[in-house]
């Protein structure tokens, strides 16, 4: 995925929907879930990847190390609406209340914005072209108990991010 991230002060935001959903702080997978009836998650990657397989700016915002490597779709109602790609470095996986390896289908914002200490920070935007398509998408580094990780989201075409009407 190549997008040209940028910071959201000097990001031009199509509307106040689209901010709002791109702004979040919270977990997107909660908002997500209020906007259908089942929020379901297909794992499509969940392994370590090494360190040097990181981008630059990766590593910048992480740290240097080895990472968990998760990419989920996650669905509303059966349609696609986000894909997810977190890198967690060793380091964030020890000493967490949950098993962050273990997630499995279950969402990744629910575990981690259920923890006590959590803030997100380097909150970044863009837009990528998959195909004929212009896509948005955002990257934040997230803060679980003082250790980072990094989470970017593509929301897919049929995502509520798009609809027309405010949610």
């Amino acid at each position: 995925m190549n997008v040209d991230w940028q910071n959201t002060e000097k990001f031009d935001f199509p509307n106040q929907t689209i901010k709002g959903w791109l702004m979040e702080q919270g977990s997107l997978s909660r908002r997500l879930g209020e906007c259908c009836e089942h929020l379901s998650v297909e794992l499509l990657h969940n392994q370590v990847v090494a360190r040097s397989t990181l981008q630059h700016d990766e590593e910048t915002l992480l740290s240097s190390s080895d990472c968990l490597l998760r990419k989920v779709i996650l669905k509303g109602d059966g349609e696609p609406w986000v894909l997810g790609r977190t890198l967690i470095p060793r380091l964030t996986l020890d000493d967490q209340h949950s098993d962050l390896a273990q997630q499995g289908n279950v969402p990744l914002g629910l575990t981690v914005f259920s923890a006590e200490n959590v803030k997100r920070d380097a909150l970044q935007v863009g837009w990528v072209m998959v195909g004929e398509e212009r896509l948005l998408a955002r990257r934040s580094r997230l803060w679980m108990n003082h250790k980072p990780m990094l989470v970017a989201e593509l929301f897919l075409p049929t995502s509520p991010i798009y609809s027309k009407e405010s949610v």
